[in-house]
C-alpha cells in the first residue's frame, strides 16, 4: 500500500519511505523481507528521530499484534512485536500475571520499545527489554532464527537492542510475574538541594519514582510514587510532608496546568499494576500532545551534579519545555542498552514543538553533561558526535560485527545506523 501517514507520532518527523506494507503473518514477512533491497519495520512511530526512516520501504507491524501462548511453567509469555504494551497488559492481568515495569505510555509497541530500550523507572527495574527471554527474527534471506537468553553463543545479549539493525523481529517472548496492586502518591516541591544527600533515599522510597521539574526554579514541581501493596490493600496512606516537599491535594498532570484527565490513577487509591505503572491512560492521548522530546542518561553516582549542571542552564531551558522528569534503572547486560554494566538516572526532556530552539539547546546540555559520560535515548533527539556516543559503549565493535553477519548487504540499515553504529 502507498503511504498514507508519512510522519512520526509527534510529527516532528517526516519519513521518506516510498510505501508501507502491513503483513499479517510472519510468512508474509519472509516474503517481503527476501525480496526487499531496503526495508525496516515501523512500530508506533513513537521515535522523534530518523532511527525508523528508510529510502526503501517501511515494514509495519500493526497487524502483527496478537498473543501467541502464555507459557504458566515457566511464567513467560509470547507476543507479536507490534502489540501494544496497553493491550498486552489486559491479557496478562486477566490471566494473573504482570510485567515488572512499563514506560510512561501504555500506547508503545512491545518490539519498538525493546529495540530502543525504552525504559520506566524504579531502583530494582531494568529496562523493558531486559524483560526478553528469546526473539525470533526474520533475518535478510527471509528466514528465521530465534534468539535465546540461554543460548550458549552470547549473541542474544546483543540482538535484544538491536535498534532494527539485525531483522524483523516478529514475536518476543517476555518473562512476566505474579499480577500485583499498586497506589500512586504526588509530592510537591521538592528542593534540587535534597537529592545531595538523600539521593537514595528517595529514589528507593517506592516501587517507582519519578520526578518533573519545568526548570523555573531550583526545585522538582512533582514527585510522583508508586508504591506496590498487599492485595488486601484499598489505599496509601502518605505522610503529608516528604524532605520538604508537601502532599498533593488534588490530581496533576506532570506538565504544569494541563488537565489530569488523562493521567493515571492518584490520590493513594489501589489498582492493578497496568493502571498505575504508566503515567498515562491508553484511552487517552498522551503526554503534552505537540512535542519534541531528548533524553540522556548519566551515572547514578553523578546524577546530582548532573542535575545541578542542567539547573545551571535553567533559564535558557525553561522557556522552551513542557516538563523533565528524573528516573532511575538498574544496571543490565544487553550491549546497546544505556543501562550496560551500570545503575543510570534518566534526564528526560518533554520541549515544546519548537525545533529551531531546541536545536540551539541540545549541544550546550550536552556539553553540561559530558563530564558524566552522558547518552542518549537512541530514539530521541539529540546533536552529539557519532564518535562520542560510540565511545560509551565498549560492546559496541562486537555489535558491528554482528550487523554485519546478520546484514550483510545492509538490507536493513538506513543513515541513521550508518552515521551512528558503523560510523561511516
Amino acid at each position: 500500500m502507498t503511504v498514507e501517514n508519512n510522519r512520526n507520532w509527534a510529527g516532528n518527523f517526516k519519513y521518506n519511505a516510498s510505501e508501507v506494507h502491513a503483513p499479517e503473518t510472519v510468512e508474509q514477512v519472509q516474503a517481503l523481507v527476501a525480496s526487499s533491497k531496503r526495508i525496516k519495520v515501523l512500530g508506533t512511530r513513537h521515535s522523534f528521530n530518523s532511527i525508523a526512516d528508510t529510502n526503501g520501504c517501511h515494514l509495519s507491524l500493526q497487524k502483527l499484534n496478537r498473543v501467541v501462548e502464555l507459557d504458566r511453567t515457566n511464567n513467560r509469555v509470547t507476543v507479536e512485536a507490534g502489540i501494544r504494551y496497553g493491550e498486552l497488559c489486559h491479557y496478562l492481568h486477566s490471566n494473573g500475571y504482570a510485567l515488572h515495569n512499563l514506560a510512561s505510555l501504555p500506547h508503545i509497541s512491545v518490539g519498538g520499545a525493546v529495540a530502543t530500550a525504552t525504559h520506566g523507572s524504579g531502583d530494582l527495574n531494568g529496562n523493558l527489554a531486559t524483560a526478553v527471554y528469546s526473539l525470533e527474527v526474520v533475518k535478510a534471506d527471509g528466514e528465521t532464527i530465534v534468539l535465546a537468553r540461554d543460548q550458549a553463543d552470547g549473541v542474544f545479549a546483543g540482538a535484544v537492542v538491536g535498534l532494527g539493525g539485525l531483522g524483523v523481529v516478529t514475536t518476543i517472548t517476555l518473562d512476566v510475574v505474579p499480577s500485583f496492586n499498586m497506589s500512586q502518591v504526588i509530592y510537591e516541591n521538592l528542593p534540587l538541594a535534597q537529592l545531595e544527600n538523600h539521593f537514595d533515599a528517595i529514589f528507593s522510597s517506592a516501587y517507582s519514582v519519578s520526578l518533573f521539574t519545568d526548570w523555573k526554579s531550583p526545585s522538582f514541581n512533582q514527585l510522583w510514587m508508586k508504591m506496590k501493596l498487599p492485595d488486601a490493600a484499598a489505599a496509601t496512606l502518605a505522610e503529608p510532608e516528604f524532605y520538604g516537599a508537601k502532599l498533593a491535594k488534588s490530581h496533576l498532570h506532570p506538565v504544569p496546568g494541563a488537565s489530569p484527565v488523562n493521567c493515571s490513577e492518584q490520590m493513594g487509591i489501589a489498582g492493578p499494576w497496568y493502571e498505575r505503572l504508566p503515567h498515562f491512560r491508553m484511552d487517552f492521548t498522551p503526554s503534552a500532545g505537540e512535542e519534541l522530546q531528548s533524553e540522556y542518561f548519566v551515572p547514578r553516582k553523578d546524577a546530582y551534579l548532573a542535575l545541578c549542571a542542567i539547573n545551571r542552564l535553567r533559564d535558557q531551558i525553561s522557556p522552551y519545555l513542557h516538563v523533565s522528569e528524573i528516573r532511575t534503572i538498574a544496571a543490565d547486560s544487553l550491549w546497546l542498552s544505556p543501562c550496560y554494566k551500570g545503575e543510570m538516572v534518566a534526564i528526560h526532556f518533554t520541549w515544546k514543538d519548537n525545533w529551531e530552539a531546541v536545536q540551539q539547546l541540545l549541544p550546550i546540555i550536552e556539553e553540561q553533561l559530558k563530564p558524566f559520560h552522558a547518552r542518549p535515548h537512541w530514539g530521541k533527539l539529540f546533536t552529539m558526535s557519532p564518535a562520542e556516543l560510540q565511545s560509551h559503549y565498549e560492546k559496541l565493535p562486537d555489535f558491528q560485527q554482528l550487523l554485519r553477519s546478520y546484514d550483510p548487504e545492509g538490507k536493513f540499515r538506513n543513515d541513521y545506523i550508518t552515521k551512528y553504529i558503523l560510523g561511516t
